[in-house]
């Protein structure tokens, strides 16, 4: 079978284990599973089973394909019998052929006749922000803490409460983006990845004003800037070195945050269409649920997003592959697919230039939540992406124009392919995780989703939604993807969000660095 399909809700919330395709040669332990308990008809565990992990359902020789979803994850290195334990101690990746048949499954949109609405900021230019923030932007980590310490200038205190923006109710903050690239780089597309990065924050709707503060001496110059992303007149620019040095540099920023604190408070709220959307898929601490309950609910919500003419951008390329093969049947055109392929193919001659490879991607937290190959990881950090089609691929931080599921490459660490999400004009976020990630990433709101009940209980005050009801039968996956779609129009017309709440997202932004550091 090749098409992936969004998994049902378990069927029976008392069976000890999930399959979740017919084709499946293993299913999902819900809990720690002990020695002897039935898993199916004449099949019990042969030993402790890790909650999350995989139960062989049937045997397996040496070299045989191991399927979930109803996919291939890898491939056994000994004989597998049922009810034994499936992990890497019994299970790695293999080579196979991949049909990317281009586009026989993209399918006309099944659009919403009344789509939905949300209050959004509409600026000037027709844009819609879901948030209003002043932003600086740093040319180079030299200038790092000057930018930090004009923001922290406007910072509300946790201790007082003294909040320097209290007459400005309108305006959500002031946020400072250091970064620890910028100099001792090489030009070429290590700089232009870097310049496009920046550039798509300086234009983000979400900010209403941005400086763009810089050393004087490093590589990337901010004229260069201003002159390769066509940024002039959009953002006010400060060296230090010009400036006469930290003091008066600080001093020319909170002076120019100061003077522009009025006009950035008149913003007002007003209806527009959930076509404004344009969310960020993303996911990082998975675990074996992720792609149960969690990452297919978030599907479900994508496809909302999209019939009522908004944007979802599914990114981490390296948490794609292996899985390709089901996004170019769904791509709009044989070029759009190919376009996806290509970055697969960059990928391995980047992690083989490095001396890595590619199934290194899963970390040890992933493992430990049960999941064995890149290839069990990427089939179920895909259905993020739900099932329309697949309408545009871009490179990293390249602004998103189409309308529907577009893929950005990104590497597939968080912060890294966030950030290019966000550069992409990305107003909302969507961040699932099963073992437990903490993650903002200013000026963009990120709803967290929780894939799993006792995470979530014991990481309320971080998980905006718990996802754990799927796997106990409470709901389906389209319930659960309504209360996403829900939880976002509620967000985009300002409510806040858990990460929101502990003021995370400055830290977090992590332009992609290419190239050597001289």
């Amino acid at each position: 079978m090749d098409a992936l399909t969004q998994p049902a809700a378990p069927a029976r919330a008392d069976s000890p284990a999930i399959r979740l395709h017919p084709e499946d040669g293993v299913a999902i332990a819900r809990e720690v599973l002990p020695p002897g308990t039935q898993v199916a008809p004449g099949i019990v565990t042969g030993q402790r089973i890790p909650a999350g992990h995989k139960i062989a359902l049937r045997a397996h020789a040496p070299g045989e394909a191991v399927r979930r979803y109803g996919q291939i994850i890898g491939f056994a290195t000994q004989p597998i019998a049922p009810g034994q334990w499936v992990h890497t101690h019994n299970m790695a990746m293999g080579d196979f052929a991949r049909d990317y048949a281009w586009g026989v499954d993209a399918k006309p949109t099944d659009y919403v006749p009344v789509p939905a609405s949300f209050m959004g900021i509409r600026r000037a230019d027709g844009r819609v922000a879901t948030r209003n923030y002043i932003g600086i932007v740093t040319s180079v980590n030299c200038s790092a803490h000057v930018a930090d310490l004009i923001a922290q200038a406007f910072r509300r205190n946790p201790f007082t409460g003294e909040d320097p923006l209290a007459d400005w109710p309108n305006v959500d903050g002031v946020v400072a983006l250091t970064h620890k690239t910028g100099c001792g780089m090489t030009e070429g597309e290590p700089l232009r990845l870097l310049r496009r990065t920046l550039a798509g924050f300086a234009r983000h709707a979400n900010f209403s004003h941005v400086i763009a503060i810089g050393l004087g001496c490093e590589v990337n110059q901010i004229g260069g800037l201003l002159e390769e992303q066509h940024l002039a007149g959009r953002l006010r620019n400060m060296a230090i070195q010009e400036m006469g040095g930290t003091r008066k540099t600080v001093q020319a920023g909170i002076e120019f945050v100061r003077e522009v604190l009025a006009e950035a408070n008149r913003v007002t709220r007003e209806p527009v269409p959930a076509s404004e959307l344009c969310v960020a898929l993303q996911c990082g601490g998975s675990d074996g649920y992720s792609g149960i309950t969690a990452n297919p609910a978030l599907g479900a919500a994508s496809d909302l997003v999209v019939r009522h003419g908004g944007t979802v951008i599914l990114s981490e390329t390296p948490e794609t592959y292996g899985a390709e093969h089901l996004l170019t049947r769904r791509a709009v055109s044989r070029e759009v697919g190919e376009k996806l392929v290509a970055l697969m193919r960059w990928w391995e001659e980047y992690t083989a230039r490095e001396g890595a490879e590619m199934n290194a991607n899963p970390s040890p937290g992933n493992k430990l939540g049960g999941l064995t190959t890149i290839l069990e990881k990427s089939l179920g950090a895909m259905s993020k992406a739900g099932t329309t089609n697949l309408v545009d691929v871009v490179r990293y931080a390249e602004p998103v124009t189409k309308k529907g599921f577009v893929f950005m490459d990104t590497p597939g660490y968080d912060p890294v392919g966030a950030t290019g999400q966000v550069a992409g004009g990305a107003n909302l976020l969507c961040f699932t995780t099963g073992r437990g990630s903490v993650f903002g990433c200013k000026p963009t709101p990120s709803i967290k989703l929780a894939t799993n009940t006792p995470m979530y209980e014991r990481m309320q005050d971080d998980m905006d939604i718990n996802c754990g009801t799927i796997l106990t039968g409470e709901e389906s996956v389209q319930q659960v993807g309504e209360r996403i779609f829900q939880l976002m129009l509620r967000v985009a017309s300002g409510e806040r969000t858990k990460s929101e709440s502990f003021d995370f997202g400055a830290a977090e932004f992590a332009p992609w660095v290419l190239g050597a550091t001289m």
